[in-house]
């Protein structure tokens, strides 16, 4: 079964209509009912009661996400909230390792006690707690020097900065995130293509192909650094494809080149 994405988005946020100038365009979108004027919505093509929430040029017709491009927005705001959470979890290593670095001799009695109450559970679905990569690099980090652990901390929180920025900025759509998600994305990928040769597992192995899909989705969706014409090409298609959906919401034939 196909999912209808245009109208799943307009029965959650709503319809949105346009009452463009051009009198017989007008007309083509505009309808009279019994409940009172309705007009085409540019996003799902229903018709919607009420008045228009904007007027003006088909030209300056708002650009409404629908079909590919509402995909696109969809892929995009999950990219957005994925690097938000990861740069909230990382702050928040980023604070626990500042916060400690002068009490490592505490923190360990406090792992190890913790971990003791886990080894159980751990132990029930057959996972080696006491050797796991996690417990080995907490333990690691106990033994780090406390000019160490600040530059840890700083590092933590400038890469959660860049990860926060990152996704708000993706979740906006502005063009200056997705350079740099690709940028960021980009850098770190040799990093995991080594911690994978090191010791393979299902999750490196997971977070580097969605990583590597992430990058080549925002580069060709995007256009970015040239390919497929560019920023110009992309914003050519956007303008173009809103005066399409206003023509074709009002059922003129389009001549496609």
């Amino acid at each position: 079964m196909k999912i209808d994405w245009n109208r799943r988005t307009c029965a959650r946020r709503g319809h949105v209509t346009y009452a463009p100038t051009e009198d017989e365009l007008r007309e083509r979108l505009y309808a009279t009912t019994a409940m009172g004027e309705a007009w085409r919505c540019l996003r799902c093509g229903d018709f919607a009661l009420g008045a228009p929430h904007g007027s003006g040029p088909a030209a300056d017709a708002p650009l409404v996400a629908r079909g590919k491009a509402l995909r696109d927005l969809i892929v995009m705001r999950f990219i957005a909230a994925e690097r938000i959470v990861r740069g909230l979890f990382v702050l928040l290593a980023a604070v626990a390792v500042w916060r400690f670095r002068n009490s490592r001799t505490a923190v360990r009695r406090l792992f190890q006690e913790n971990l003791t109450v886990f080894r159980p559970v751990a132990r029930h679905f057959h996972y080696d707690l006491d050797h796991s990569p996690v417990a080995d690099t907490i333990r690691k980090t106990f033994e780090y020097r406390h000019s160490t652990l600040v530059i840890v901390a700083a590092a933590l929180a400038a890469y959660a900065a860049i990860e926060i920025v990152e996704g708000v900025g993706l979740w906006l759509l502005k063009r200056w995130a997705e350079y740099l998600a690709v940028v960021a994305t980009a850098a770190f990928l040799p990093l995991e293509i080594y911690e994978l040769a090191e010791k393979i597992s299902w999750l490196k192995i997971a977070t580097l192909v969605v990583n590597i899909l992430a990058v080549l989705y925002i580069l060709l969706s995007k256009r970015l650094f040239g390919l497929r014409g560019g920023r110009a090409a992309f914003e050519a298609e956007r303008h173009s494809a809103s005066l399409l959906e206003v023509e074709a919401a009002a059922g003129r034939p389009v001549i496609r080149s």
